[in-house]
Parts: C-alpha cells; structure tokens; sequence
C-alpha cells in the first residue's frame, strides 16, 4: 500500500478523528483497491463522529450530504467524503432512504450493495475489517450481494447496473443467488433517472475488461432488455456467412466491443447501435453476384433513425448524440472509399470524428471478414494531411460569387459547394484558375450548354 500523497492525506482525516476520540476506517472501494493491489482514486471514511463533530475538527468542509450523514473535508487540497457509521430505513423511491439512524461499524456494513465494497480498513492499526466476507469474495472473484439481494436491490434499483459494472470492470462472476435477484427485479431499473443508467451504462462500456462480455451479462440479466429493447432483436439474427463467418449480428457486436482499442463514448455505443438497422431491414434477394442471400438494404439510415431516438431518451449530450448517430450512418460509407471523387473523399476523412469511425471500421472487419484494405487506404491517405488541414479555406466566397452576379438565396449555396468541391478535385489550382472555372461554369449553364 503506496503512501502517496492522497493516502497520506486521508491517513491525516482519520488520525485528526482519532486523536479526538473518535472510531475512524478508510471505507469501501478503496479498500477493495487496495487489497487488489491497485492503487485508490479516492478514499472514503466512516466514522463515528457525527457531521457537526466532523465540520468541528476541519478548517474545510463541504455539508454535501449532510442529511444522510456525510460531509467532505479537505486535506492538503484534496476532498475526502467522511460519513457516520449507519442503518439506512424507510427506502420508498429505490434510490434513497427516507431516513438514516446512527450506528456501528457492522451494522454500516450490512447496509451497503456488495461484499467486496463492503470491508473497512484501519490505517492506524493496519488491519481489514471484514463483517461480510468481502475478503474471500474478493480471493474467488465474485461479485455479491450483502445480505438478501432482493432487499438489496428493492433499496437501491441501480445495484443492478452496478453488479455488471464491478464484474465487467474486475473481471469477476456475479454469485448465482445475486444474479437470479438482478434478473427477478430487472423491471425496476426503469424506475430509476436515466442519466443514472446512462452513467452506469457508459462506464460498463469503457471500463471493462472485455466490454462484449459486460453486454451480454446486461443482455441475460433482463437489464437492457428494460433499458434498450431495441437491441434484442440482434440477437439470432442471421448473417451473410461468406461475410460474417462469426454469426448473428448480437455476436458481431460482442466482439467488436471486445477488440476496441479505444475507449471512448462515441466508439463504444457506435459499435452498440452500428447494426441495430439489420433486423428491421433484413430481407432476402440477390446479391453482388446474382447469388441469394441475407440483405440489410437501408440498415445504416434506419439504424441512425434508431441510435437518435434511443440516446435521446438515454439523455446523452447533443455532440455525443450527434456523432453517433454520425458513426451509425456513415459506417458502410468505407466500401466506397476508392472510387469517391477526391472532393468527396476529403470531405469523408474530414468529418471530426473520423479517428472514430476508422477505429469502428477496423474492429468491424477483423471481427467479420478480416479484410483491411479500405481502413488502411484510409489510414494512409489521411496520413498525406498530417501537416495541414484535410479541407482548405475556400479560396472563392459568397460574397464573391454575389458580386459577380449569382443571386442570394438557395442558388448562391449550391454554388458555393459546387466551387469548394471543384476546388478539391483541383488542388493544385490557384484562385484565378478557379475563378475562370466558375465563369466558365456558370456561363454555360446559364446558356443551357
């Protein structure tokens, strides 16, 4: 256990309450960090002071919860949540207690979601405090609930979500007794925000160790059933095998989630909802070769219709919203990258999140067919822009195209995009070249040449 400069400061919490006579212990996940050997982002402490007894004893505090029993304090500028040793009761809107008693260490651990979160740690005296069995929990790699589940989740519905989390995140088993709990009270998870979900979703996606594996986990739970139907239906839907020699859509999706190097939003739910469109679209006809097959006609448009409509009751930010719905759209767009017109391909590696979509398309091909070609045609004619914009300034404006006589209103816009994409197959042209172009252009078009 690393005595870096966050432990040292919360060691500092804990001996000032001691040293006036109070109970103190690091609490929760830092000490499963630690008995991990990781290393904490943060320290919790409990304690049997009181929060006026707390904000007594530190210069700087924040009443944060002081209702439930907490304040943070800080130390050497770094915030540390103190709570009071306590029962929870009354839970009525399954997130909250109604109201909290003051209590002992043990009956302070039972009140809490699972084992392995569930162990005090006294940094004084160096030794685990364990009423729970978190200790062996944590030795057999399992994820379970304190006490009755049931009870665990009818208090707090989104320990569902975090039960997937911490074994998506610690590659740990969900104890059977917890996990037939999860999928029993599954329903209920909807009764929680969905910003909430939304949180506790994306960290599945990010954090976990193989993020495929955490989906199918929230998949037979009955949790994303609750939270995007919509997404079921991948499951046992065919595929083109000479195409997707590795199955049905939901496990195309799986493995792309398991391969992803970079772990960002976009990526993540990009790869979720970059299929969603096949079942809805999927027929049978002709394919390239005149062979018949599985078809997806349409899939990527009605899956961006889908992936907008989901974030938003998700509650996602308009720009992640925004570019997911961009990677979902965009994502067959790669198969046609060699025969684009040069405008059109920079404008296509040009988008903002293009570093996202390559790395969508990479995991796309290796967990399916295999072939790079397009990806890494991609990735090699990006590379030519490494020092300069992949779209200029346009070298002819709107005013300019005014001035010479093109009318405002829908004509100038057409105008202007058709120059910018002339000036794009024609990199090498000056403005004077391009100008003639335009009047070249436009004279004959208005002469009905």
């Amino acid at each position: 256990m690393d005595k870096d400069e966050l432990r040292l400061a919360a060691e500092t919490v804990v001996q000032t309450l001691r040293n006036n006579g109070f109970t103190a212990y690091f609490a929760g996940g830092c000490v499963r960090d630690m008995l991990m050997g990781r290393t904490p982002k943060d320290y919790d402490i409990a304690s049997n002071a009181l929060p006026e007894q707390v904000i007594e004893l530190f210069d700087h505090f924040h009443e944060i919860g002081k209702a439930f029993g907490v304040v943070q304090v800080m130390v050497a500028g770094h915030g540390f949540e103190v709570a009071t040793f306590r029962q929870d009761m009354d839970y009525r809107d399954g997130r909250h207690p109604g109201r909290i008693e003051p209590s002992n260490p043990q009956h302070d651990a039972e009140r809490r979601d699972f084992t392995i979160n569930g162990m005090f740690y006294d940094p004084t005296e160096k030794k685990i405090i364990d009423f729970v069995g978190g200790q062996n929990d944590l030795k057999a790699g399992i994820v379970r609930a304190i006490g009755d589940p049931n009870t665990r989740f009818s208090e707090d519905h989104l320990r569902m979500m975090r039960a997937i989390r911490f074994a998506g995140t610690l590659g740990f088993e969900i104890d059977p007794a917890t996990f037939s709990a999860i999928q029993k009270n599954a329903e209920t998870i909807c009764r929680v925000s969905m910003e909430r979900i939304n949180t506790e979703l994306t960290r599945t996606l990010l954090e976990s160790v193989k993020p495929g594996d955490a989906l199918e986990l929230l998949r037979t739970s009955g949790l994303l059933g609750q939270i995007i139907p919509e997404a079921l239906p991948m499951v046992g839907q065919e595929q083109p095998e000479q195409y997707h020699p590795e199955g049905d859509v939901w496990t195309h999706v799986r493995i792309m989630l398991n391969m992803m190097n970079v772990r960002n939003p976009i990526v993540a739910f990009g790869i979720l909802f970059h299929d969603i469109g096949k079942p809805p679209t999927a027929s049978f006809g002709p394919g390239n070769n005149g062979e018949m097959r599985i078809r997806f006609n349409g899939h990527p448009e009605v899956g961006a219709r889908m992936t907008e409509e989901i974030m938003r009751r998700l509650k996602f930010s308009n720009d992640t919203r925004e570019a997911v719905v961009s990677l979902v759209a965009r994502h067959m767009r790669f198969m046609e990258v060699r025969n684009m017109r040069e405008s059109t391909l920079r404008k296509f590696v040009a988008s903002p999140v293009f570093d996202d979509e390559l790395e969508l398309h990479r995991v796309d091909c290796l967990s399916s067919h295999g072939h790079l070609d397009h990806h890494d045609f991609c990735k090699s004619y990006r590379k030519q822009f490494e020092n300069e914009p992949v779209l200029p300034s346009p070298l002819i404006s709107g005013s300019d195209l005014m001035a010479f006589g093109i009318p405002e209103g829908p004509e100038i816009g057409r105008w202007k995009k058709r120059t910018f994409e002339q000036q794009l197959e024609e990199p090498e042209w000056s403005r004077e070249q391009l100008w003639n172009w335009v009047q070249e252009t436009f004279c004959k078009t208005k002469n009905g040449d």
